[in-house]
């Protein structure tokens, strides 16, 4: 067999020689790769993921690194997962950085800490990006929280610092000393340090304060003067300015002279000497500009820009509009005061979107990720409302009482048929004039055009669930299943309300929201389940009304 699959190898058919390699025993198909030589690599990847996972473990070092190095990302990926864990491990402990950090996924570095194998650890974790890291940390027991976070490099292990939940910072911090902590508050940026000091519990707030200097701790003192919601609370004071008459030369010594003590040094802003904001460069101006031109022959100065109290939602939503990296952020009196980054606003959109969806689901906002929000706290999110929704849901069952009389026995039964086409509509209405307000599409100064097209939707929608309604009465309920009660007089009373519920709804899905904006609260409070709440009381009452009036 070895010597038919070589005969194959000379011929460099790979595909057959791989369909012969699988029908050998792995001890000797191992055999048979070392001995492959340059067409190791096609031939290894010509065979199926978990016949080379069972023979890679079987080879020398030197060929396991090979294969590694030859294969595709993908490739590797789906052999490594027929790994075992302690086999992956083996393979890395003898395998150079590079290939090593290939194969290196959580569980096995979670193995290598387990097995205090830290020299092979280190040379892995230090190639690692700060977001990877920190979902490491996150399943960390967390006695080892410290050593892990000791192997890292301080630039890096502040970095990763900033992207773990605030549970696991907290968790950190009390194991570190307090030279650990002071290194990791010198090596942060201001708007993250904030961040922290915000979300930590008063003792360790505390501390972190006292491995501040006095500067650091009097920008966060202001920093956290600004209403939470605002565009100062989210903005860092880490940014590259600029005088108008400072030459191109000049700029670029300022650049390197500050730089590593900035968040971002692509845009850099102009102010004159009051610290008023007059103009911007970008790093690209600078460097298309002669070395003698002034700052000012250069500069933008249509600077779009944000005041401090302005919210943040806006904020962010306009450097998305504007596809900024950062926008400056100016007192009442435009003096430059910080700049909003880009990486901050996307976090605002993420936590304005996260509430609004669990708004418009009535359930109030967790500051948690649901695996690590207790059961107790999940509870108190969902009780409120659905305590509001339960009392609010009584007035239906009150109309229902009382008027229970006026309804047919066909009418009874299409009750439930209207109340859920009623809310669902009013729930389309609704949903889509929120995310339109929330995108900055709609303002309340546009409710007579949301009004007008949202009532002639709603004609043409109600008048096609009403005639489809009545087909449905008349040629299933009546005609297929032969219920009794289902006449014309009955079914057109249905439909007739079915279509009345449906206008109802849309007018009370748009103007809703609209209504709960120009109040100055948030419209998804008042989305699906309290429209919908609100559509079943007077789509009962339009039936009603209607059964009144004609039967």
């Amino acid at each position: 067999m070895s010597d038919e699959i070589k005969q194959l190898l000379a011929a460099k058919d790979y595909e057959s020689a791989a369909e012969l390699l699988e029908k050998v025993s792995p001890e000797e198909a191992a055999q048979i790769l070392s001995e492959a030589g340059e067409d190791l690599v096609p031939l290894a990847r010509a065979l199926e993921s978990d016949t080379l996972a069972e023979i890679i473990v079987l080879l020398d070092a030197s060929v396991q690194e090979k294969i590694v190095e030859g294969l595709h990302d993908d490739e590797l990926q789906e052999v490594m997962e027929d790994v075992s864990v302690e086999d992956t491990v083996d393979i890395i402990e003898d395998m150079p950085e590079a290939a090593a950090r290939r194969i290196a996924e959580e569980e096995e570095i979670l193995a290598l800490l387990e097995e205090k194998k830290f020299s092979v650890l280190k040379p892995i974790l230090t190639s690692m990006n700060e977001i990877d890291l920190a979902e490491i940390f996150e399943s960390v027991k967390e006695e080892d929280l410290p050593v892990l976070f000791r192997i890292l490099p301080k630039d890096l292990a502040a970095q990763m610092f900033v992207e773990i939940e605030s549970d696991t910072q907290e968790k950190l911090l009390k194991k570190l000393t307090d030279k650990e902590v002071k290194a990791v508050m010198d090596e942060l940026f201001l708007d993250d340090t904030v961040d922290l000091i915000e979300e930590m519990p008063a003792n360790v707030v505390k501390r972190l304060l006292a491995q501040s200097d006095s500067e650091t701790r009097a920008y966060i003192n202001e920093i956290l003067k600004y209403p939470k919601d605002s565009a100062g609370s989210i903005m860092t004071i880490e940014f590259v300015r600029f005088l108008p008459d400072m030459t191109v030369e000049r700029a670029f010594d300022r650049i390197r002279e500050t730089a590593i003590d900035k968040e971002t040094i692509y845009t850099c802003y102009v102010t004159d000497t009051s610290n008023k904001l007059i103009g911007l460069v970008t790093a690209k101006d600078l460097m298309l500009a002669k070395k003698e031109a002034q700052i000012a022959e250069i500069m933008e100065d249509n600077v779009i820009y944000v005041n401090t109290k302005d919210d943040k939602e806006d904020v962010a939503r306009k450097i998305s509009d504007y596809g900024f990296l950062a926008i400056p952020v100016v007192d009442d009196e435009r003096r430059l005061v910080g700049i909003v980054t880009v990486d901050d606003a996307m976090d605002v959109i993420e936590e304005e979107n996260t509430e609004d969806i669990e708004r418009m689901a009535a359930i109030l906002p967790a500051d948690k990720p649901y695996l690590k929000t207790s059961v107790l706290s999940i509870y108190k999110n969902r009780v409120p409302w659905l305590l509001i929704l339960l009392v609010s849901a009584t007035f239906t069952g009150l109309i229902l009482n009382k008027f229970e009389s006026m309804l047919t026995t066909a009418m009874l039964a299409c009750v439930p048929m209207l109340m859920d086409t009623g809310g669902n509509s009013g729930s389309q209405a609704s949903v889509t004039v929120i995310r339109s307000i929330a995108l900055g599409e709609l303002t309340t100064k546009d409710t007579p055009k949301v009004l007008w097209k949202e009532m002639r939707v709603s004609i043409l929608l109600a008048a096609t669930l009403s005639v489809a309604c009545f087909a449905k009465l008349q040629l299933i309920d009546r005609l297929l299943f032969g219920f009794e009660g289902y006449t014309v007089i009955p079914c057109l009373v249905v439909s007739f309300g079915l279509f009345c519920t449906v206008v109802m709804a849309k007018f009370v899905g748009c103007m809703l929201p609209l209504l709960v904006k120009k109040l100055k609260l948030d419209p998804a409070a008042v989305a699906s389940p309290f429209i919908t709440t609100i559509v079943d009381a007077l789509s009962l009452l339009i039936l009603c009304a209607f059964s009144a009036a004609i039967l």
